[in-house]
């Protein structure tokens, strides 16, 4: 994406107001121009100075203001992009109507750009049937909707709800003015992501587990539904909330997983194998709790190797269908990465292999990756870091042959 945006951030009266400060903040030092349109409600939440301070422009909150100028309309005529944050209940509700009694519903009335909404607030309120009937009205007509996250809420409640991250809600809003990601560029496309770290029980309250939070895989299923695609999810454990629009599979072990993905895999067009499995698993479940006094100062288990699914789907696959794996390694130095990634690849006889460094410090729960995508035959498809949702749209990219060769 090239040049400066003009950028209308709409800012509606919920308590995650504050968190569209961040958001104004990204896109000036992404050196976008921004223009806030604050509700009287919003202004209850976060003070004008502050919001003038950030976007360097003066906030408009008035419909009767500039009516010489004819504000009410010139400011979404000028907009390149208008992100909503938050978007509360009411304001979903009155964007799906077309209500255009305030300056904002009038900015994104007369405007063509594209729409970004963050939604939040309480989850019963996300979950009520006219809010989601509301919000599938305002994607039916192109509004892209990032979030909601789950977690904390106002005071002691938590759940579906939270307002998603500004730099999240910046890099979903960005791509979408990206020429080589733009929405719907993915439709009819059948895409299977397996995503989350597998557990093996040891017994009814232990497990043999991995370091992996899911977020790489989720912000692929979520990238692919932006951009138009059918997406089946396959979940084992997950740090994060699967996004709307995908249909999700549970599947919390190795085994567990290897049956989704294999029912799944059979209409997909790609499969991509972000999960991390466990290569092993306990030989022995117990059925009761392992403890000391059985077992004493020493515990011995015994493991065996967990089938290998992605080798798996590599053999099995269809004429057409692409299978990317991912190998998440410790090895140190860049070249030595790309070697055992290379041989990953032809052991597995996969189309492509996402590699990336993992570590103590990198790669595991973080929100930001840096990976490399190999093609079958080991050639470097693509190299990308940042955010995982920019991540993901690069894979997405690699995966479509819609990416260019990076130089290096």
């Amino acid at each position: 994406m090239t040049g400066s945006l003009n950028v209308v951030v709409g800012i509606t009266g919920g308590i995650a107001a504050y968190k569209a400060v961040g958001v104004i903040r990204s896109f000036v030092l992404a050196g976008h121009h921004v223009q806030v349109v604050a509700t009287a409600g919003a202004l209850r939440f976060v003070g004008r100075p502050t919001l003038e301070a950030i976007s360097r422009n003066p906030v408009h909150t008035e419909l009767y203001e500039g009516v010489a100028e004819v504000r009410h309309v010139a400011i979404g005529q000028a907009a390149d992009l208008i992100v909503i944050a938050p978007a509360t209940a009411n304001t979903i509700a009155r964007l799906a109507t077309g209500l255009a009694d305030d300056l904002l519903g009038n900015t994104v009335l007369a405007s063509t750009a594209p729409v970004v909404i963050a939604p939040a607030m309480h989850t019963e309120m996300w979950q009520n049937p006219a809010t989601q009937a509301n919000v599938a009205t305002l994607r039916s007509r192109g509004v892209t909707v990032v979030g909601p996250a789950s977690g904390q809420l106002t005071g002691a409640d938590s759940g579906p709800g939270r307002m998603e991250e500004p730099e999240t809600i910046v890099q979903a809003a960005l791509a979408l003015m990206d020429g080589n990601q733009e929405p719907g560029d993915l439709a009819g496309t059948r895409i299977v992501v397996t995503a989350g770290g597998t557990r093996e029980p040891l017994d009814p309250v232990r497990f043999l587990g991995n370091r992996s939070s899911g977020k790489q895989g989720v912000a692929l299923a979520s990238a692919a539904v932006r951009r138009g695609a059918t997406v089946t999810l396959i979940a084992s454990h997950l740090d994060v909330p699967p996004p709307d629009g995908v249909t999700l599979v549970h599947a919390p072990s190795a085994a567990e997983l290897q049956q989704a993905v294999t029912d799944a895999a059979g209409s997909a067009d790609i499969v991509i194998m972000a999960a991390a499995v466990s290569d092993y698993r306990p030989a022995e479940r117990q059925d009761a709790k392992i403890t000391k006094q059985d077992h004493g100062a020493e515990l011995t288990l015994r493991l065996v190797q967990n089938p290998d699914i992605l080798a798996s789907l590599a053999a099995s696959a269809r004429p057409g269908q692409v299978i990317v794996g991912f190998a998440a390694e410790t090895t140190p130095g860049h070249d030595e990465l790309l070697r055992v990634g290379r041989a990953k690849l032809a052991r597995k006889g996969c189309d492509y292999l996402v590699v990336n460094r993992v570590g103590w410090n990198e790669g595991f729960a973080l929100d930001t990756n840096s990976i490399v995508v190999l093609a079958r035959g080991g050639d470097v498809a693509v190299e990308a870091s940042g955010s995982k949702l920019d991540v993901a749209d690069h894979i997405l990219d690699a995966v479509t042959g819609r990416a260019s060769v990076p130089a290096r």
